[in-house]
């Protein structure tokens, strides 16, 4: 008789799990009120969307460039101290922004070589944090921690920025200051996690091991072309580049609107989230992925189009809700197919596809704006997620057909 399914209740028992999650909490947090600090420091310094867009291209550079070794260390070493180190290095960041501030040295090319460094971190934070959570709970119980992960991310992606607009009627420095002490908290959490670390062999490092997540998801199409989707289909659809811009000229509000602005996609998300969590996707998972996916850049279109703060605001949180679909099917089938010993390098690859959609995509609604105005550059890239979309559909028969996540035992 088979095992019956895990609870929400007996996730919540899992201490390990749910102190990890706590430090994700914090640290998330802070790393979202760190990037609406710089974002709104870089437009108030330059007053330009190219900046705006070379954040986000400063960003994702060094985070490609070292993924795939990124990934290879973190299938080396102990997963919890590589994700505390980032977040150190993170607090560090936040340490430097508020002193630059506080004396007067703040500069342009300051918060775009800090944004390197923020790439480079998060080139072993994400793989890192991917990786671990399959260690912390049995497999049937992963399908809901990956949802109820989500749940949390997308809660500090709503309290940070939120919070950080807020902060910023009492000046720059505070909110620095704010992500440094949630940086330091998240660390102290995940610096004292405890788990069963599995013996490994300690593999050279070669080319065949390095791009072995590769390799991996390359062999494996309905994965590839999940990540693939995310890949282009929100690297043409983001606009958060962007949303100083809309903020302060378009629909006309402060810091507090843009603050709310980049919140509203993590509501939709948590919306989405708190559901999946009660109730998974079980039937019809790939078409469900690529509509929603669809559905996203239906979104981006109207808030392109919009000059009413509310239909802005309402746009974007279903956006943020159909991207949660997108994420908990994704990470989930990635995770559930992937042995623990390679799930480090798959994780950096797939760490390449988000920070592609999410850094490099910064870059394109920048430079594209730069050329056709933000308006033009927001709804040219809301249908060309739609038309990746659509073509997904005949690229990855194998993933549009996809009726249940986990396939065989």
């Amino acid at each position: 008789m088979p095992d019956a399914a895990p609870s929400f209740s007996d996730l919540t028992r899992e201490r390990s799990f749910m102190r990890m999650w706590m430090a994700r909490l914090f640290g998330t947090a802070g790393s979202q009120m760190l990037l609406v600090a710089i974002g709104w420091h870089m437009y108030d310094l330059t007053a330009s969307a190219w900046d705006l867009g070379l954040v986000g291209l400063y960003q994702f550079v060094p985070a490609l460039v070292l993924a795939l070794y990124a990934g290879h260390v973190v299938d080396r070493h102990h997963r919890g101290r590589i994700v505390a180190i980032c977040y150190g290095v993170q607090a560090a960041v936040a340490l430097a922004l508020l002193a630059a501030h506080q004396s007067g040295h703040d500069s342009r090319e300051l918060l775009l070589g800090l944004s390197v460094m923020l790439g480079a971190v998060r080139a072993f934070q994400m793989p890192a944090q991917q990786a671990l959570t399959p260690m912390l709970v049995p497999p049937l119980m992963l399908p809901r921690a990956m949802a109820f992960s989500s749940a949390g991310m997308q809660g500090a992606i709503i309290g940070g920025p939120a919070l950080g607009g807020l902060l910023f009627a009492a000046g720059t420095g505070v909110v620095y200051g704010a992500s440094l002490l949630l940086f330091v908290v998240g660390g102290v959490l995940i610096g004292g996690l405890r788990y069963v670390q599995p013996v490994r062999t300690r593999e050279p490092i070669t080319l065949a091991t390095v791009f072995a997540g590769v390799d991996f998801i390359w062999r494996r199409k309905p994965v590839l072309g999940a990540i693939s989707l995310d890949l282009f289909a929100v690297l043409l659809g983001g606009a958060v580049a962007l949303l100083p811009i809309y903020a302060k000229d378009i629909l006309h509000t402060g810091p507090w609107g843009m603050g709310l602005l980049r919140s509203a996609p993590a509501v939709g998300a948590l919306v989405a989230s708190v559901l999946l969590t009660r109730r998974p996707i079980e039937r019809h998972v790939g078409r469900t992925l690529l509509l929603a996916v669809a559905l996203f850049g239906v979104c981006m279109v109207v808030f392109g189009v919009s000059r009413t703060f509310t239909v802005s605001l309402v746009a974007l949180a279903v956006s943020g809700g159909a991207d949660m679909v997108n994420v908990v099917i994704r990470q989930t089938l990635v995770q559930l197919e992937t042995p623990d010993a390679m799930r480090g390098r798959v994780s950096a690859v797939n760490s390449i596809f988000i920070g592609a959609s999410n850094q490099l995509g910064e870059f394109e609604s920048g430079a594209t704006a730069a050329l056709l105005g933000p308006v033009g550059s927001v709804v040219l890239g809301g249908v060309g997620t739609i038309a990746v979309a659509a073509l997904w559909f005949k690229l990855f028969p194998s993933l549009a057909q996809r009726d249940r996540i986990a396939v065989g035992p």
